[in-house]
């Protein structure tokens, strides 16, 4: 009974049997639980109000409402788990009751120890899950994660999940994206919410640095300068542009990163240092590996995760919001009032393809708002000023018409014409695809 002890866990006991309720109540504070009784499953989702339990242990058969449906109504809480009792069980209810989100189902007559073990597991869980939450909570509000990785779509917020999943680890991570998609800020969120974060973050563009210079820029020179390993030594190397690092250097980083240390020319001892790799790529490293130019081993030791970023024209869906989040951050600082976006405008930033992302809104929401401090300017005119041709459509519905035509479209090729494929993939019925395809005037043989 003692690897039982419940360490003060409170647990809600529902059971409208009074000699049942005051038995379990006697086993559960024996064993060191906090207990509160209800009669009735109302009561419970009254009280979930004002107090979250560790674990609930409900009877199944009870007037009113039962145990099954009792947890039916609390399932939507995000409550506590909730494990079930009968005297009346059998493999169905059983079968109902785990479908239905049960942690676990025990039948009358039940075992103490069995019982009170289901119980503290359910217990533990349920504290592992709210410290989880508690976590991430906290490190979104020191990072600002939501908002420098703003965005409703399900690839951003999967992007936001998988960078809390790895911020706590050491293990090199390749951010693949194109260039714009802000793979130097995911880089950053990866430091700033783990371990590292008190250390040294340093960012290297690969494709900046001349070959000749690059293996003392990174390493140093014996009785000169520290390299950028030794600058970013117990924090991160964030290498962009990975693709273009010297493929003679390239089997010496490998080293390093292996060793955790490295000779300079001329010197006896080596130099240790303790950095986590992250890197990054805007071109297929699996291509530069087949012609020759970025050494296959090194790719193995550097993808061990691979976050793919993606590019704004997958996430139209977010346009608005990231061109109003940019817009506002301009307007607050040079302290003028914006207009929301009118038809036009917003016809513009939904067909525009966004070759440079993210980066390249940005720009035009502060094209914008420079030219509203003269009391002139357009959306419109934004994006041709980027050099881009000025054929905006008039209209929003223009606009909806041309995105839908280029998704069909890329659907259509990407799926070699299996017209199910495509109704499935883009989520409408055949019927409605087919509607659709005839309205844009689509040839499907002219796509394949």
């Amino acid at each position: 009974m003692k690897s039982q002890q419940a360490n003060g866990y409170l647990v809600f006991v529902v059971d409208d049997d009074k000699s049942m309720r005051d038995s379990l109540v006697h086993l559960l504070e024996k064993a060191g639980w906090r207990v509160e009784v209800f009669t009735k499953g109302q009561d419970v989702i009254s009280r979930l109000e004002d107090v979250c339990p560790d674990v609930i242990l409900s009877d199944v058969r009870m007037p009113a409402m039962s145990g099954l449906e009792l947890l039916q109504n609390i399932s939507s809480l995000n409550s506590a788990p909730m494990v079930l009792i009968s005297a009346h069980g059998d493999i169905p209810i059983a079968v109902k009751a785990m479908q239905g989100g049960a942690y676990s189902f025990i039948e009358k007559p039940f075992d103490p120890h069995r019982l009170l073990a289901a119980l503290r597991n359910g217990a533990v869980q349920h504290q592992q899950k709210l410290e989880t939450i508690r976590l991430r909570e906290r490190l979104a509000s020191l990072s600002g994660l939501d908002r420098i990785l703003l965005g409703q779509n399900s690839s951003i917020k999967n992007l936001r999940e998988e960078i809390f999943d790895l911020c706590a680890s050491d293990t090199p991570v390749l951010l693949l994206g194109e260039t714009g998609t802000g793979k130097e800020l995911v880089a950053r969120a990866l430091h700033d919410l783990g371990s590292r974060s008190g250390k040294p973050f340093i960012a290297v563009n690969c494709a900046t640095i001349p070959s000749k210079d690059f293996d003392s820029y990174m390493f140093g020179t014996y009785g000169g300068a520290n390299g950028t390993f030794v600058k970013a030594d117990g924090g991160t190397l964030f290498l962009d542009e990975l693709g273009t690092m010297p493929l003679e250097l390239q089997a010496k980083f490998l080293r390093i990163i292996e060793a955790q240390e490295f000779y300079l020319q001329g010197a006896n001892e080596p130099i240790k240092v303790n950095v986590r790799i992250i890197s990054a790529s805007n071109e297929s490293l699996e291509d530069a590996v087949a012609d020759g130019d970025f050494r296959k081993d090194l790719l193995y030791r550097l993808n061990n995760v691979v976050l793919n970023i993606p590019a704004l024209r997958d996430r139209r869906d977010d346009i608005l919001l990231l061109y109003s989040h940019f817009v506002n951050q301009q307007a607050d600082l040079y302290e003028i009032k914006m207009d929301e976006p009118d038809a036009k405008d917003t016809a513009a930033l939904l067909s525009h393809e966004w070759e440079g992302n993210v980066r390249e809104l940005r720009h035009v929401a502060e094209r914008r708002v420079l030219s509203a401090r003269r009391g002139r300017g357009s959306v419109v005119e934004a994006i041709a000023r980027n050099g881009e041709p000025d054929d905006v459509p008039e209209t929003l519905r223009e606009a909806v018409a041309v995105f839908e035509r280029q998704l069909i479209a890329k659907a259509i090729k990407t799926h070699e014409g299996r017209m199910d494929a495509v109704a499935e993939a883009l989520g409408i019925g055949r019927r409605t695809l087919n509607e659709k395809i005839v309205k844009l005037g689509l040839k499907k043989e002219e796509l394949l």
